[in-house]
């Protein structure tokens, strides 16, 4: 079986379409909090597993001996630890054959990669063949409120000039159906991002072309960033990590272009222009 946890989300809802158009539905399934999110997958003939990351006992039976698993990450920061631990023990002890796990960039030293090296640990330590997906930022991260950016006329942001080298998230999730159904990715690393790398002033630019209004790039420092980011709404904890990131992105911890997701997939990422006039027209 091709085993997708947290299915609901919006990678795994592509990873299972992805999957779908690949196998037949009775070779997949899925490990969701709620199986009523996973109604129409069902119907379809997928295996639906309910579980929570931090109820390690809900995930037995979630696997099986032979089992291909995608360990997406949880989005809980501070408890991702311990969840992505209790998924690498349900899975070993069911006798997976492989345990694909969505990280994060090598490259990355920003306190939001730090759960993610910690799971990296626990997996290597667990002895079952692994692929790491280490993926770089996704378009979409800048794209959620395209429409009030172009009302505003401002990208703001605290980065500086720095580049990254994003890609939209059907990419990632190509990447990791192609990691699942294919051969020869056991006990390999991916350092997956887009083909090219960007600065927030051509994101600026792009969302003026594809818009035909004015859209400047606006730099602040990480106190100033984090104070707009809060006052739009934003939770404290959630700002921290942007503001953090924008500062990695600064150090172009997000920049590298190895070319490995356009490998996996087969073709090259999804451009950023492509991306910001598909998000424009939604």
């Amino acid at each position: 079986m091709y085993v997708v946890t947290g299915a609901t989300g919006q990678l795994g809802r592509l990873v299972v379409e992805g999957l779908l158009a690949a196998v037949p539905a009775s070779e997949i399934a899925v490990v969701v909090r709620s199986a009523a999110k996973a109604e129409e997958w069902a119907k379809q003939g997928v295996r639906v597993h309910e579980a929570d990351y931090s109820r390690p006992e809900t995930l037995a039976g979630a696997f099986a001996a032979g089992d291909r698993v995608l360990l997406i990450s949880g989005n809980e920061f501070g408890s991702r630890v311990s969840q992505h631990g209790a998924v690498i023990d349900a899975a070993k002890a069911a006798g997976a054959a492989l345990l694909a796990y969505t990280s994060i960039l090598g490259t990355a030293t920003f306190r939001l990669g730090d759960e993610h090296k910690a799971t990296e640990e626990l997996l290597l330590a667990s002895g079952l063949p692994y692929a790491l997906l280490r993926n770089g930022w996704y378009t979409e991260n800048y794209l959620g409120d395209v429409a009030g950016t172009v009302e505003r006329g401002v990208v703001l942001g605290s980065a500086g000039e720095g580049r990254v080298a994003t890609a939209a998230r059907k990419d990632y999730a190509d990447a990791a159906v192609a990691v699942l159904v294919g051969a020869g990715h056991e006990n390999r690393v991916y350092e997956l991002s887009g083909d090219v790398a960007w600065s927030l002033s051509e994101l600026a630019a792009e969302l003026s072309e594809a818009s035909g209004k004015p859209v400047a790039h606006r730099d602040v420092p990480p106190a100033e960033h984090r104070e707009v980011l809060v006052g739009a709404g934003m939770p404290e904890g959630f700002a921290d990590v942007f503001v953090d990131v924008d500062a990695g992105i600064a150090r172009g911890e997000l920049a590298g272009t190895p070319g490995d997701l356009a490998r996996l997939i087969g073709r090259p990422t999804v451009p950023l222009a492509d991306s910001v006039r598909a998000a424009l027209n939604a």
